[in-house]
């Protein structure tokens, strides 16, 4: 039984008086200094502690450095939830490198795009995941990787290392257990601070190709502390999530959270309700971390396969859109878990807005959370906040009055400053000059500082939550030789959330076929991009503007009429 969440915040008031600003791969030492023998990072073969973690980032700092790795420079990871991810991010942030971590989803185009944009000078990747070959990836990207790097395609990639985990690794690369095979001789890297870049996390914006939000070791630390604080983390959490931990969600709210309470990771590879169920009876964990559908999927197996779940205290359902009644559903299968919900984005470093754990029900009816209280970590300025809000009208940017709708402005530390090597995009969404990022995002305020979310200005939506471009894949689509346009538009899905529906013309003389333009876009996008439907359209019924831009909303609400009746 967890004691009241008033009296675990004063704990950890009490723990941390005065804030200290430090790298990741410090935060990481003062943890292992406390608590070297407790576990971190827990997967069903194996448990490491925060010694072993410590002590193996110490040899990839050394494998990066031994490598030619200069502070400041870019490494890229594509991993999934591994031991070895956490190894690489502190061992990247040890060796005073800035971390890309690449959504392990990204087919052989986006992660090309993503090794360009972001200079990165050397990748580490897995070679297999699912049915993702990231090895034919490579060689199509850059034959002869193994020993050449990125050749010349990719001049800044300076190495390749394999991180095998379907087989014995191909033959002349540099694998990552020979990069971090000794610590001798490392010398700490004092180049960098915790005001400098950590990380650089890729995120569809705008423009529609893939932004990277630059995050400092400040910035990461102090919203992970926030987490702690703000749903009162206990001494020694558990936290299972199969959340990737490229994405701020998996990272911030359970990798880097943990940290402050001596507490535990089980980072699952993949969702299924049934292993999630698993994870927490097995390894006895009291927290859990979900977006909307997979807390819907874990309900389904609860009604099909009822079992008791006596380790698990805490719960937090968030990313997304939540299914009609879920709340509902979650109280009758978790009677007595502490639940919360929130609302966050990259650029805002992770969740700014959540519901307290002592909140009545309706909050997490009608909400999507309070200003999030960070205590010591917050800026004194914000009322002890790391990120403030502001609405206003989406066309004239005038304030609106409290608890009307519009656009939401955020501001503070736990702001970024910008997107990595995109001037046109940072001055997009910093558009007035004052310091307030533009969301994209449509919501209101009450006057005891919870936030409703009530749609969207920009044309983003997220798919079991992932956020989506729409552009993306509408300039796949437009690359087949049936499609003359294509405008693709959210649709309400109960179990993903949102699911995109493509509206394309055809090309003269053409028939597009659905079937086939989906398999088109299946071979050139992750997965959670590629449309649900395809229906066609001709140019003549676009409701468009008088400028000539379709009107996605009217193209959205008559997908949802042909679709759901």
């Amino acid at each position: 039984m967890l004691a009241p969440v008033a009296q675990r915040q004063a704990a950890l008031e009490k723990r941390f008086p005065t804030w200290e600003r430090r790298r990741l791969d410090q935060a990481l030492d003062a943890a292992a200094a406390e608590f070297g023998d407790r576990d971190l990072v827990v997967t069903d073969e194996r448990t490491f502690s925060y010694a072993e973690i410590a002590d193996w980032s110490v040899r990839v700092a050394n494998g990066l450095v031994a490598a030619g790795v200069r502070p400041g420079e870019h490494v890229a990871i594509v991993a999934a939830n591994l031991p070895e991810f956490v190894a690489l991010k502190f061992g990247i942030a040890r060796a005073g490198a800035v971390c890309i971590p690449v959504n392990f989803l990204n087919r052989r185009d986006e992660l090309g795009y993503v090794l360009d944009q972001s200079d990165a000078v050397l990748l580490v990747t897995m070679d297999r995941f699912r049915d993702l070959d990231y090895l034919a990836a490579l060689d199509a990207l850059m034959p002869g990787w193994e020993s050449g790097g990125g050749g010349s395609r990719f001049p800044t990639l300076r190495k390749v290392v394999l991180l095998p985990t379907s087989g014995p690794p191909r033959e002349g690369a540099t694998t990552f257990a020979e990069l971090a095979a000794t610590a001798e001789g490392f010398e700490p890297v004092t180049a960098t601070g915790p005001d400098d870049t950590a990380d650089i996390l890729y995120t569809s914006g705008t423009t529609g190709t893939p932004k990277g939000v630059l995050l400092t070791h400040d910035m990461l630390l102090r919203t992970a502390y926030g987490s702690a604080f703000g749903r009162g983390f206990q001494d020694g959490r558990r936290i299972t999530f199969s959340l990737p931990m490229y994405h701020v969600y998996g990272y911030v709210e359970g990798l880097l959270a943990v940290l402050f309470v001596g507490g535990a990771i089980v980072p699952q590879l993949a969702f299924s309700p049934a292993a999630t169920l698993d994870a927490i009876s097995r390894h006895r964990c009291d927290d859990v971390l979900f977006i909307p559908t997979m807390t819907a999927a874990v309900l389904d197996e609860l009604d099909a396969r009822p079992r008791s779940l006596p380790s698990l205290t805490s719960m937090i359902s968030s990313g997304g859109v939540a299914p009609t009644g879920i709340w509902d559903r979650i109280d009758e299968h978790f009677a007595g878990v502490e639940l919360t919900t929130g609302y966050g984005m990259s650029e805002v470093t992770a969740s700014s807005t959540v519901t307290r754990p002592d909140d009545p029900p309706e909050r997490r009816l009608t909400t999507n959370g309070r200003l999030r209280d960070v205590g010591v970590a917050g800026d004194p300025a914000l009322g002890g906040r790391l990120v403030e809000y502001r609405v206003v009208d989406a066309q004239t940017r005038a304030d609106v009055p409290l608890g009307g709708v519009g656009e939401l402005l955020a501001r503070g530390p736990g702001v970024t400053s910008g997107y990595y090597r995109k001037p046109d995009e940072t001055d997009a969404v910093f558009a007035d000059g004052d310091g307030w990022l533009r969301t994209g995002d449509l919501g209101r305020l009450d006057a005891d500082d919870y936030l409703t979310l009530v749609g969207r200005v920009k044309e983003s939506y997220r798919c079991g939550g992932e956020q989506v471009m729409p552009k993306e894949i509408e300039d796949v689509l437009t690359g087949h030789p049936s499609v003359g346009q294509a405008h693709v538009v959210p649709l309400r899905d109960e179990r993903m959330g949102e699911v995109g529906v493509a509206w394309v013309v055809a090309r003269p003389g053409a028939t597009p076929d659905a079937a086939e333009l989906v398999a088109y876009c299946r071979e050139r996008l992750a997965r959670f991009k590629v449309p649900r439907h395809v229906l066609t359209i001709e140019v003549a019924d676009i409701p468009t503007t008088p400028s000539g831009r379709p009107r996605k909303f009217l193209l959205a609400e008559l997908a949802a009429q042909r679709l759901l009746g």
